[in-house]
C-alpha cells in the first residue's frame, strides 16, 4: 500500500466521494491515534457507526487481536513501513470475532508531512465461507481433490472397503498411496482394529523377514526373545505394504502362502499361525515389467492385483493445487504460531505451473517453507524455495540472441501456465507474434496449454 497524496489539495467532498467508495473498511488516525475517517464499509465490517467511532482512540472501536502487542499502525508510523494483507481479527460490535486482511501505511500531505496513518481491512468472512464449503465438497477425510480422475476412485472406495479383496495401489512417489489405503481402511468393517504399514524397502533384506512375521527367540544371532511382527501386530485389521516391488524375492514366496492360505510362520518358528489380515500394498514401480524381467512373481502379482488403483500425479490434476494449499496452509501456519492468511497470485501462478516430481508431498514440504519465512499474511513469491522463483540467470549465458529469446519465451510461457494469450499480453506484443516466434524458434508446446486452466483457477483467487 503506497502513501496517499494528491497534486493538488483535496476538497472535502472529493476526498469523503473517494473514501465512501471503498469497498474495503477505510480507518485514518492521527498521532494520537484518534480516528479521524471511517468509512461506510469500516462501518458494515465493525458493526459500529461513523458518529461513535470519530474522535476515539482506534483500538477502542477495533479491538484486534494484535492491539495489545504488535499494533500494525503503530508500526508503520514509527518505522513509515507499511504492513500489506496481514490476517487478523476483530472483535465487532456484537462481540463476534471477524477475520479480516488489513494493510497499513503513512498519511502525508503534499508536503510530505507526517498527518497520521491509515488503515485499510477487508472483511474475509465470505472466504472463509468459500473454504469451509470448499473443504466440505471436496474432502474425502485425508483426500482433498476435484480431480474427476480421483473423483472417480472416491466414488468405488466405499464398495472397495467392504469386500476382503487384495488391493494394488500404484503411482508415482509422494502421490499419497498411504492415505488411500487409510481410506479404504476407515471405511471397511476393520476400522475398530489396528492399520499396520511397513515399507518393504526400508529393512535390509535379512530383517524384513523378522519385521514382517516375526521371530522366535533364538532365531538368529542377538534374538535372545521371540518377538511379533508386522502381521501379528495387525491382527484383525489391515497391513499395509509399501513399495512392494522392493521385497526380495524369497520372501515373495513367504508373502505369497499368506495370501493364498491365510497362516505364516514366525522366522525360527515351526507353527504356522493364522492371518486375519486385509493386505492392500503399494509401488511405484512398474510390476508387470518386473515380471518379465523375472525380479517379481508373477503369481504373486496376480494375487496382489485383484483391485488396482491408479493415483494420478499432482501435474495430471493442478486443480487441486488451490485446494491443497490452503489445506497445508491451515496446518502448517497453526503449527508454526503464524496468522498466514492465504497465497498471492503471483506465487499461486508459480506453483499452477510446476511440474512436481515429488508430487504433493514435494507441494507440502513447499508450503512448509513458505510458513517458516512469511511472517504473516500472504504467502509472496519470495518466500517460496529459491529453486522456485522465477529467474533471468539463464538468460545471460545464452550463446546467442536467439538462444536468449528462446529461453525468454519459455519463462514467460511456464510464468503463464502455458497461456499463450496471457504470455503475449504480459511480454506486451501480439499473441500472432508471439505464434510465430514459437514455431520459429521450434519451442515445443505441452498437449494442453494454460488457455483453460485459468479460468478454473481464477475461480480459486477470490
Amino acid at each position: 500500500m503506497t502513501t496517499p497524496y494528491f497534486l493538488d489539495e483535496p476538497s472535502p467532498e472529493r476526498f469523503e466521494a473517494v473514501i465512501q467508495s471503498i469497498s474495503d473498511g477505510v480507518m485514518t488516525v492521527d498521532s494520537q491515534w484518534r480516528i479521524t475517517c471511517f468509512n461506510k464499509a469500516a462501518e458494515r465490517i465493525s458493526g459500529i457507526s461513523r458518529k461513535k467511532a470519530m474522535g476515539r482512540h482506534c483500538y477502542e472501536v477495533l479491538k484486534s487481536n494484535i492491539c495489545r502487542d504488535t499494533c500494525a499502525i503503530q508500526y508503520t508510523i514509527d518505522t513509515e513501513r507499511p504492513v500489506i494483507s496481514l490476517a487478523v481479527y476483530l472483535e465487532n460490535s456484537h462481540g463476534t470475532q471477524v477475520p479480516v486482511s488489513i494493510s497499513t501505511a503513512v498519511f502525508k500531505d503534499k508536503d510530505g508531512n507526517l498527518k497520521g496513518g491509515v488503515v485499510t481491512f477487508r472483511d474475509l468472512r465470505q472466504v472463509e465461507e468459500f473454504r469451509k464449503e470448499i473443504k466440505k465438497t471436496y474432502s474425502f477425510g485425508d483426500i482433498i481433490s476435484k480431480s474427476n480422475k480421483v473423483q472417480k476412485i472416491l466414488d468405488i472406495l466405499p464398495t472397495i472397503a467392504e469386500s476382503e479383496s487384495t488391493v494394488l495401489i500404484t503411482g508415482e512417489s509422494g502421490t499419497g498411496k498411504e492415505v488411500f489405503a487409510r481410506a479404504i481402511h476407515g471405511l471397511s468393517q476393520r476400522n475398530k482394529k489396528p492399520f499396520v504399514a511397513v515399507n518393504c524397502g526400508g529393512f535390509p533384506e535379512t530383517l524384513i523377514e523378522s519385521e514382517l512375521f516375526g521371530h522366535e527367540a533364538g532365531a538368529f544371532t542377538g534374538a535372545t526373545k521371540s518377538r511379533q511382527g508386522r502381521f501379528a501386530r495387525a491382527e484383525g485389521g489391515t497391513l499395509f505394504l509399501d513399495e512392494i516391488g522392493d521385497l526380495p524375492l524369497p520372501l515373495q514366496v513367504k508373502l505369497l502362502r499368506v495370501v493364498q492360505e491365510k497362516v505364516y510362520e514366525p522366522l525360527g518358528g515351526t507353527r504356522p499361525l493364522n492371518a486375519d489380515v486385509r493386505i492392500i500394498t503399494a509401488t511405484n514401480r512398474d510390476l508387470q515389467k518386473m515380471v518379465a524381467a523375472g525380479t517379481f512373481r508373477q503369481d504373486l502379482f496376480y494375487r496382489i492385483n485383484v483391485i488396482k488403483l491408479e493415483i494420478p500425479p499432482l501435474r495430471e490434476r493442478l486443480e487441486d493445487v488451490p485446494l491443497l494449499v490452503d489445506h497445508f496452509i491451515s496446518r502448517f501456519s497453526g503449527l508454526h504460531d503464524k496468522d498466514i492468511e492465504s497465497i498471492s497470485h503471483d506465487a499461486l501462478d508459480i506453483l499452477m505451473s510446476y511440474d512436481y516430481p515429488g508430487n504433493i508431498r514435494e507441494l507440502e514440504n513447499i508450503i512448509e517453507h513458505g510458513c517458516v519465512l512469511c511472517p504473516g499474511g500472504l504467502i509472496q513469491v519470495k518466500h517460496l524455495p529459491e529453486s522456485l522463483r522465477p529467474t533471468l540467470d539463464s538468460f545471460v549465458r545464452a550463446d546467442t540472441f536467439e538462444e536468449m529469446e528462446r529461453q525468454f519465451i519459455i519463462y514467460m510461457l511456464k510464468k503463464n501456465g502455458w497461456n499463450r494469450l496471457a504470455a503475449a499480453r504480459e511480454m506486451g506484443i501480439h499473441k500472432t507474434t508471439l505464434f510465430r516466434k514459437i514455431k520459429k524458434l521450434n519451442i515445443r508446446l505441452p498437449d494442453k496449454d494454460g488457455r483453460h486452466k485459468s479460468e478454473k483457477v481464477a475461480s480459486l483467487h477470490l
